[in-house]
């Protein structure tokens, strides 16, 4: 699933590399949240790798822990919208999540 042509780039602010830092996927109808690692950040989205595969336009709730550890800051909790999951090796997907909600 993808909604962007593959040579347009429709973001427009600046994406932050963040390394892989821990993140938790809060899906709907599940009791523990899946672990994923996010890969980069921005104010309107967020790129996470993960194991599970989600319905495109799908909103899920994510806490992302601070690069610094849980004692650094509190983690960022947001609300996000599935705009893309592509296949990685190893049975893992790469989603485009943007962003909808600032939970705190």
């Amino acid at each position: 699933m993808d909604r962007r042509d593959a040579g347009s780039e429709r973001r427009l602010g600046r994406r932050i590399p963040v390394g892989g830092i821990e993140a938790a996927v809060h899906v709907p109808g599940l009791i523990r949240p899946v672990v994923a690692r996010c890969t980069d950040l921005a104010v309107g989205g967020m790129t996470l790798v993960s194991s599970y595969v989600p319905r495109d336009g799908e909103q899920l709730r994510v806490e992302v822990v601070s690069p610094g550890g849980t004692s650094a800051i509190d983690p960022l909790h947001v609300r996000v919208c599935v705009r893309r999951c592509h296949p990685l090796p190893g049975g893992e997907y790469e989603l485009g999540l943007e962003i909808v909600e600032v939970i705190g």
